[in-house]
């Protein structure tokens, strides 16, 4: 109440001040009106239009939910958004493929092995300079946020659109020919009825309300955070852990043992949120080069994230080189390529590697001619020094591994707790629910 008068006071005087101020100019001068000021949304395809209502969350999420399962908006016809993010694996990849197959041909290799789409919904814009939401203001967590594996979609209708254009994913090439083919689908009356009789007449207008509807569906809780696991039900008070799973998130937390919580965050942020397992933060693990790959054919091809060179704005930052995005761990376990290779095909194979990296290289890295092991042989030498070495990682060569067999397992024991409750038979081998 006080602030309140405070400010009606304040305001009071600022006017006073203004009354007095134009009382003083000479009699006769000109007095020009403000011009109104242009709102926020303007251009924006969700933008008020006379006549037309606004769509509804429920009518853009079932859209998006069509478009999002619609094979015919790919130049092969064959590939929908569910190929590569199928909601029985979690809305991520349903096979052990290290990178998903598309293109026009239906055959073509990603560039990266492909993300689950469940639990971004807190994913903020890339920033290099991120705070979190922790009360500490002071601590820069340096790159943070962003959309794909380099961060450089700033928003999940901006992602949601690179797919369809994407030579190697649906392989439209221009933002035309998909606008043309979403005009040809069943539910094209629907677009219209939604964004106006004339979306279509605009290509880029129809393409912005496509990837608006893939937006709205993916803010689908029951489809895309449910929260669901046994992890949830314990931070409900509603399980416990076992002995083994117990054993596991101690080995996870603790600093000198897995430390996957300084980037996997396990606990409730402080406004009480559950926790989303990733900080969303960009790091460079020197993750082995997958030889298997079609692009890695050219021993001179380096992925390098953040500075490219998918992503453009940032390659004269080598200190970016090597850095990416950090997935969250929930519903990890079913997940069957790891890394934005893909180049690792389980967890005890991802996990030996976090804890035997440093420790036994030549488990991971190739040789040279001289016969000598060449750490991050996916990495040029001079971004080496990009390389996290916090533990698991760190060490010498012989040294004893941060993990041992039986705590990895127990790792592995508590990440299972992370998978919720409809994806559960997949989990264990069988068919997951629909």
């Amino acid at each position: 109440m006080v602030v309140a008068i405070g400010l009606l006071l304040a305001g009071s005087l600022l006017g006073g001040c203004e009354r007095a101020a134009r009382s003083t100019e000479a009699p006769g001068a000109s007095m020009q009106a403000p011009s109104p000021a242009v709102p926020a949304y303007a251009g924006a395809i969700y933008a008020p239009a006379p006549g037309r209502p606004q769509p509804s969350a429920a009518q853009l999420t079932a859209l998006g939910r069509r478009i999002f399962f619609d094979p015919s908006l790919s130049a092969s016809g064959t590939q929908s958004c569910a190929s590569c993010h199928d909601p029985r694996h979690a809305y991520g990849p349903p096979n052990a493929l290290s990178v998903q197959l598309g293109g026009a041909d239906g055959r073509t290799p990603g560039p990266r092995a492909a993300p689950s789409l469940r639990y971004l919904q807190t994913l903020t814009a890339f920033s290099e300079h991120h705070h979190d939401n922790d009360g500490d203001d002071s601590i820069d967590a340096g790159p943070t946020g962003g959309r794909m594996w380099d961060g450089r979609a700033g928003s999940a209708h901006e992602q949601a659109g690179l797919p369809l254009l994407a030579a190697a994913e649906m392989a439209n090439g221009t933002i035309e020919e998909a606008a043309r083919k979403l005009a040809r689908t069943a539910y094209a009356g629907e677009v219209r009825g939604l964004f106006g009789e004339d979306v279509f007449a605009d290509p880029a207008a129809a393409f912005r309300a496509a990837g608006l509807a893939l937006e709205v569906f993916q803010e689908s809780p029951a489809d895309f955070y449910p929260f669901t696991s046994k992890y949830d039900a314990v931070l409900r008070g509603q399980q416990k852990l076992s002995p083994a799973e117990a054993r596991g998130l101690r080995l996870f937390n603790a600093e000198g043992k897995g430390n996957c919580a300084s980037c996997h965050i396990s606990e409730r942020t402080p406004d009480g949120a559950f926790p989303l397992f990733t900080d969303f933060g960009l790091i460079a693990l020197g993750a082995p080069r997958h030889r298997g790959l079609a692009a890695n054919a050219d021993a001179a091809f380096h992925d390098l994230g953040l500075c490219g060179p998918i992503r453009t704005d940032f390659t004269d930052r080598p200190d970016y080189c090597g850095l990416f995005r950090t997935p969250s761990l929930r519903n990890v376990a079913l997940r069957r390529a790891f890394f934005h290779n893909g180049v690792f095909h389980s967890l005890e194979e991802v996990l030996r590697f976090y804890a035997q990296r440093d420790t036994a290289p030549q488990r991971w890295y190739v040789r040279g001619a001289d016969g000598k092991t060449r750490v991050f042989d996916d990495l040029p030498p001079q971004y080496h020094a990009n390389v996290n070495i916090d533990p698991p990682f760190g060490g010498k060569p012989g040294d004893k591994p941060a993990l041992t067999e039986a705590e990895i397992r127990d790792v592995i024991a508590f990440l299972r707790t992370l998978t919720d409750a409809d994806q559960l038979p997949a989990a264990a081998g069988g068919a997951p629910k629909k």
